[in-house]
């Protein structure tokens, strides 16, 4: 392990796309975070793959066999703490976590949501805001706070929706703007550059783009 970087856990449930995602941003050796442990509620996922492949520990805790969310959360602690984890990245995680369990990492565990919160929170968000007659979708890095899909945002990429996507075609071009922020947001934490003031997410250094995008576009047709 590398001294002075902040030791990340990761939570997973599925193929881990977004884990991968921070496993490259880390490799490099000047990037500031480390992943120290994996940990699924899913047994045989690729995500598990991902992890063995980038030699890092990763656990499972299969909730199947847990009778209630406290118990499955106080083992994910253990584990948590046995890694000297000091952050927490939600990477694909579908279980709720308890409110005792949220609060202890209070500033201290982020999600990514492929939506533009606060619209479209919980499931199947990409069709839906194709349904709604949405022009732009996207995704956002936040803090998890205790209510699900709700905390104070670091990030957010927009993707605009075509006249002819489906929930599966805008999904995959979200995908990649996932890929983009999430690595962004834990190099900006790591670096001690976020700061959390009520609501609102605070960056040092910060630059904000003018630009404005219209959908569809406002240039001449034909």
């Amino acid at each position: 392990m590398s001294e002075g970087k902040l030791r990340v856990g990761v939570l997973v449930s599925g193929s881990g796309s977004n884990l991968q995602a921070l496993i490259d941003a880390c490799a490099a050796p000047d990037h500031p975070a480390e992943i120290v442990t994996v940990i699924s509620n899913r047994p045989g996922v690729r995500a598990l793959d991902r992890a063995k492949a980038a030699g890092i520990p990763a656990v499972v805790f299969d909730h199947k066999n847990y009778a209630d969310r406290t118990s499955f959360d106080a083992d994910m602690q253990k584990a948590l703490d046995a890694a000297g984890v000091e952050f927490i990245c939600l990477a694909g995680f579908m279980r709720l976590l308890t409110t005792a369990f949220v609060e202890h990492w209070s500033g201290r565990m982020i999600n990514i949501h492929p939506s533009l919160l606060p619209s479209f929170k919980g499931l199947n968000v990409q069709q839906r805001a194709i349904d709604a007659g949405a022009r732009f979708a996207g995704c956002t890095v936040h803090f998890v706070t205790p209510e699900m899909d709700v905390g104070p945002i670091i990030q957010q990429a927009v993707v605009p929706i075509h006249q002819d996507d489906t929930g599966d075609t805008l999904a995959a071009r979200i995908l990649v703007q996932e890929h983009r922020i999430y690595p962004a947001c834990l190099k900006w934490v790591a670096e001690g550059r976020v700061r959390i003031e009520g609501e609102r997410v605070f960056l040092d250094g910060a630059n904000y783009p003018d630009a404005a995008l219209h959908n569809p576009s406002s240039e001449p047709i034909g």
